[in-house]
């Protein structure tokens, strides 16, 4: 990297990569919404609550600040240099190209593995409605249709996840109003035995202790997977320069209202006892509250959330392996482009191995979901670390006037990076101080010793492919 002082502070962009810019700030700002509002808070939190109890609220609270401060250092490179697939980008230009490498392909994995996750909760929501159609059976149903989606255009994508998240804002909302219409008004057959007090008179606040309300960070972790989805838009979004700073910047509120304030009132209807794993706690609160259909309802918007998920992930997995592509760090094949221009190819066989969760749901159904979302986790944590220390050497570099200055600063500099840095390698001794989850953690070894042969592999054929690359700049506007 040149050690010439910079002094352009311009937002800077990347050469045109052959993608469409169809994403529009509503679309936009709509994605960054849905993404904070998935699986992982309507299906997991019922597991969750069981282990801690209200307790999780505080966990929910305490790991959204962690991810706002993951994102703003996000922000604040994607503001540098909008890149689609810019987790692997950064990675590559401040940690070396086989970071890079790795980020991608485990970006991808993370992806890969989530879809397989929202598969299975979407096969275990439709089992509401016809018990006798078998899990996999619906999660490949599922599957097929949304590949279609995804091979048509950047803009259909766009417009389906925005519906997608109207429909999951909309109903948490309404949500959040009964319940709070149901504590203060007292109406419906929870009204007798809803009150405030649920939050600490079974047990206390923390009734299974601190300790047991930590080990749920892992699976609350995993409920914010995806918030980063942001930064993969940035190659097509139309105006990324005002539309991504809007996104990250209303994420605390989102968090607040979505899952602290949705938990919350949650917990206060109906006592934390009656939550069981395996059931959406919003499903069972709405059986409880006794509104027609309203629980049919609230399933149905819980499997729009998880279909929600599944289309994010086939759009970032095919973006994601044609940045490796366009490295030399995956074949070259995914760097086309099709007529619609989008990388047909990345999401066909992307969807192949998410088709491996079709197959899970066949032979182990009732173990499928815990054993991809610890996978998932574990990935994720690798992610959001990737982005956290490409951050902090970015900023030394803008101090030491190497790099242009970001329009987009995190607050407080590189300070937060470094303590959402040492929250993440918790959660990380915590996967692997729980027996049940650890088991992710073997898996992360396999999956980094392939990588490792991968990589050996690639720089006897190119070396080329381990060399430091400049990047390269264009002005927005």
């Amino acid at each position: 990297m040149s050690s010439e002082k910079v002094t352009d502070t311009a937002v800077t962009d990347t050469p045109e990569e052959g993608y469409e810019r169809g994403l529009g700030s509503r679309q936009v700002q709509m994605i960054a919404i849905g993404g904070a509002i998935g699986v992982g808070l309507f299906l997991g939190a019922g597991a969750n609550i069981a282990k801690a109890g209200p307790s999780l609220i505080v966990m929910y609270a305490l790991a959204g600040a962690i991810v706002f401060f993951i994102m703003r250092a996000l922000g604040e490179l994607l503001l540098y240099r909008p890149v689609s697939g810019s987790f692997a980008e950064y990675s590559r230009e401040f940690l070396g190209p086989f970071f890079g490498y790795f980020t991608g392909w485990t970006y991808w994995l993370m992806w890969v593995v989530t879809g397989m996750a929202e598969l299975t909760a979407a096969a275990i929501y439709v089992n509401y409605w016809f018990p006798a159609v078998p899990q996999w059976v619906t999660a490949l149903v599922f599957l097929v249709i949304l590949f279609g989606v995804n091979l048509i255009s950047v803009k259909v994508f766009g417009e389906l996840e925005f519906w997608f998240s109207m429909v999951k804002v909309t109903a948490l909302i309404g949500m959040i109003v009964i319940g709070l219409g149901v504590l203060t008004f007292g109406f419906s057959s929870a009204g007798d035995t809803a009150a405030v007090s649920n939050l600490w008179a079974f047990d206390g606040f923390f009734p299974k202790g601190v300790g047991s309300s930590l080990m749920t960070l892992q699976g609350v972790m995993f409920a914010y997977l995806a918030v980063e989805l942001v930064g993969v838009t940035a190659g097509e979004s139309e105006n990324p320069e005002k539309t991504l700073p809007k996104a990250i910047n209303t994420l605390p509120w989102r968090i607040a209202l979505f899952y602290v304030g949705a938990l919350t009132v949650i917990l206060c209807v109906v006592k934390w006892t009656e939550f069981a794993p395996g059931v959406s706690p919003f499903v069972a609160a709405f059986a409880k509250i006794g509104i027609p259909a309203g629980a049919g309802i609230v399933n149905f918007v819980v499997l729009t959330a998880a279909l929600s998920s599944c289309n994010s992930g086939m759009y970032s997995t095919g973006r994601m392996l044609r940045n490796l592509a366009d490295s030399g760090e995956a074949p070259a094949v995914f760097r086309r482009l099709s007529a619609s221009k989008t990388p047909a190819f990345g999401i066909t066989i992307s969807v192949l191995f998410m088709g491996i969760g079709v197959i899970l749901n066949y032979v182990v159904p009732e173990k499928a979901f815990g054993y991809v979302t610890s996978v998932a986790t574990a990935a994720g944590i690798w992610t959001w670390l990737m982005i956290l220390i490409s951050h902090v050497l970015y900023r030394r570099a803008v101090v030491a006037g190497r790099l242009p200055a970001s329009s987009f600063p995190a607050p407080g500099g590189s300070a937060f990076s470094w303590v959402a840095i040492v929250f993440l390698l918790f959660v990380t001794g915590l996967i692997a101080y729980d027996a049940d989850s650890r088991v992710c953690l073997y898996v992360m070894a396999g999956w980094a010793a392939a990588l490792g042969v991968g990589w050996a592999v690639l720089k006897s054929r190119n070396p080329q492919v381990a060399a430091r690359r400049e990047p390269e700049f264009e002005k927005v506007g």
